[in-house]
């Protein structure tokens, strides 16, 4: 009879934590199936907007068009592989527009960051004046569309109307030709700084606003000075955005399109291939070439991600370097 009554309130308490369990196990998936649910509309138009002209790009680049009876048979649609791939890593302009935008992001996207660096760091100070106003004055050409951009500076910059060429005219220096085959490069990458360092100013301003104030306090306390505390203490907490910021103009150096195609009118030293996206443009609308057109955005993509990833995995791990260890 002891046992028997004994085995009961054991069996009893058995059951008590697989009740219990139950409940939590609902919540999490309720929880999971939210959390899917506000995922659903961003994932929906990323695939949208990237999965599927990528995918379109590439289903492109493997077929051609064969027209028959001089155009008036019809089309058909003829698998031809990897013979496009092969057309544009054969070609020099392709091999010639890619070390051409490397060459010029190893100078563009120094100059880029450190200027939105310093710029962010002034903003941050403590003797910053009227820091909305600069804040806007620095973000402004960013919102000026890139043909428009491109446009404006052209005028600054075509020989005969440039006042920079009469300045350096009048101070002796004879004639500056902006858009020519030695300046044109620097020009346009002129143009994309007065763009895009506004905009990767103020993503880093906005992680510099992110450090708590302790910290800076802290510091001060210390003896620190302004420029120690900019050097020592902000900037390296906001590395982070600062990997960010020149990954994105990583990404932007090589997708170069719009500066040079309206620079293209006034000079001479840029042909219809002078970077991969032009030459993508003039196989699709200028030889009605798409099967090409798409094999070159494609491998374009291919070497962006390739340049993204191996950034990101050296500057993951110069910060496992340089992070300290354990204990000490």
């Amino acid at each position: 009879m002891t046992s028997t009554i004994d085995s009961a309130p054991r069996a009893h308490r058995r059951e008590e934590p697989m009740r219990s369990r139950s409940p939590r196990r609902r919540r999490t998936s309720r929880g999971v199936l939210t959390a899917y649910g506000f995922l659903a509309p961003f994932a929906v138009v990323f695939a949208a907007l990237f999965f599927l002209p990528l995918g379109y790009a590439v289903y492109t680049s493997l077929f051609r068009q064969t027209f028959s009876g001089l155009g008036y048979g019809g089309s058909t649609l003829k698998f031809v592989g990897l013979s496009s791939y092969v057309t544009v890593f054969t070609t020099p302009d392709f091999y010639n527009g890619v070390l051409r935008l490397l060459t010029f992001g190893v100078v563009e996207v120094p100059l880029m960051l450190g200027l939105a660096i310093v710029l962010a760091l002034l903003l941050d100070s403590r003797l910053a004046v009227m820091k909305r106003l600069f804040r806007a004055v620095y973000v402004m050409p960013y919102t000026v569309p890139g043909v428009i951009a491109a446009l404006l500076w052209g005028f600054l910059y075509q020989p005969g109307l440039s006042p920079i060429d009469s300045a350096t005219r009048a101070m002796g220096f004879g004639e500056v030709n902006l858009v020519g085959a030695n300046l044109v490069l620097p020009s346009i990458g002129n143009i994309m700084i007065w763009a895009g360092a506004g905009f990767n100013m103020l993503i880093i301003y906005a992680a510099l606003q992110a450090i708590p104030a302790s910290v800076i306090e802290a510091a001060r306390m210390d003896g620190a000075g302004e420029i120690t505390i900019a050097l020592r203490v902000k900037l390296p907490i906001v590395v982070p955005a600062v990997v960010m910021t020149c990954l994105f103009t990583i990404i932007g150096t090589l997708q170069l399109f719009n500066e040079p195609i309206v620079l293209a009118d006034i000079s001479n030293a840029i042909g219809t291939n002078y970077t991969p996206n032009m030459m993508a443009y003039n196989a699709a609308y200028g030889n009605n070439d798409e099967p090409l057109a798409a094999a070159i955005s494609v491998s374009l993509a291919l070497i962006a991600f390739v340049l993204s990833f191996g950034f990101l995995r050296l500057t993951s791990r110069a910060a496992g370097l340089s992070a300290p260890k354990e204990g000490s």
